[in-house]
């Protein structure tokens, strides 16, 4: 019997699909403080404006806020925004490395879930959407949307 997917979401970038044509994700771990972690688990994590790099061979997370946590102590970081390194295997960050360094591609995280209990990150390798890439593909969902409203319609009649 095939293990059920527990993935509780705790932090979703909505802006990410809007902006960026995901090709390719990737599930990377954080290292966070003690305080950070359950200031995550609480839901108090944005990831709007983050991006990821990689430097000397290791990527880092950039620009994720992640508020104090009410009753941390003295290793509550002081800045929220700080950059934060992501776990991901070499074969994956020189694979990535090679993505990111074309013209128009960037690392854009998509959201934070916990697996059996550890955070993780899901990291999209994105193209960059023009603005007319971004009204087609808001018509395309209107379309959508429209299409569906009308079929439940007809059933409806049709009962």
């Amino acid at each position: 019997m095939a293990k059920k997917n527990n993935d509780r979401v705790l932090a979703q970038n909505k802006k990410a699909s809007h902006d960026y044509f995901i090709e390719e994700t990737y599930e990377c771990g954080m290292v966070l403080t003690g305080t950070e972690i359950k200031s995550i688990r609480s839901g108090k994590a944005n990831l709007n404006d983050s991006f990821a790099t990689i430097r000397n061979g290791e990527v880092f997370l950039h620009n994720m806020h992640v508020s104090p946590f009410e009753q941390g102590n003295r290793f509550n970081p002081e800045d929220p925004t700080r950059a934060r390194k992501l776990l991901l295997h070499k074969v994956q960050i020189a694979k990535l490395f090679g993505a990111s360094k074309a013209e128009g591609y960037t690392l854009v995280p998509l959201k934070i879930y916990v697996r059996n209990g550890y955070a993780k990150l899901l990291l999209g390798l994105g193209r960059g959407k023009k603005n007319y890439d971004k009204r087609e593909t808001q018509a395309k969902r209107d379309a959508n949307r429209d299409i569906q409203r009308a079929l439940r319609e007809k059933q409806k009649v049709a009962r």
